[in-house]
């Protein structure tokens, strides 16, 4: 359910459930959590989805056996932010739930107009994860994000883009010529120099 694939300095990897929209399992979590762990060697990482959904969330079946509160989450927003390459979340369709933290780990992110955006974890009864409201804020300001952290709001690709939570609005069949042209500076530039400007950008 997690692809892989290397290509000249290049790691993508995607969220390949479709028929459960993506949603996020344990074992998800951990085997992309490994992935980011080991991607100190890739020059750049391209983060997606497959089908018309980025991913739903955590899955519910599992939520109810407490993966809400699993410190996976965050340890998979944390070895993405901690990556020395350039990162971009690749969103091919709807971001919900504990899924934003990957994103909002990310450098940048970029996003199909059909896109929504919505973090609905107090109406499940449990705080987000620790480092989500932080990365957020750190975004688009205190406000927006109680907005939809505490008022429950979905956030279309447009808003999203006004607000800053994402980067470019792009059609669906440019979304990865697009995350690819992003990265392809950086992966064509001395991994020393891109790993201190992104430093410096911090």
């Amino acid at each position: 359910m997690i692809e892989l694939t290397k290509a000249g300095g290049l790691w993508t990897v995607t969220l390949n459930n479709p028929e459960k929209a993506n949603a996020l399992t344990g074992a998800m979590l951990a085997e992309l959590s490994e992935i980011a762990e080991a991607a100190t060697e890739a020059r750049a990482l391209i983060l997606t989805g497959a089908g018309k959904v980025f991913s739903a969330g955590a899955d519910l079946d599992e939520v109810r056996a407490g993966l809400a509160t699993s410190d996976l989450w965050e340890r998979l927003s944390g070895a993405i932010a901690a990556l020395p390459c350039l990162t971009v979340a690749a969103l091919n369709g709807t971001l919900a739930g504990g899924a934003n933290g990957m994103a909002l780990a990310c450098d940048m992110r970029i996003a199909v107009p059909s896109a929504k955006f919505f973090y609905p974890v107090m109406k499940l009864g449990f705080l987000p994860q620790p480092s989500d409201p932080v990365r957020m804020a750190a975004l688009i300001g205190p406000s927006r994000t109680r907005m939809i952290l505490m008022a429950g709001q979905k956030i279309t690709a447009d808003e999203a883009y006004r607000f800053g939570l994402v980067d470019r609005v792009v059609d669906p069949d440019m979304l990865m010529h697009t995350a690819q042209d992003l990265v392809a500076d950086s992966l064509a530039a001395d991994p020393a120099i891109a790993a201190g400007i992104g430093q410096l950008c911090r």
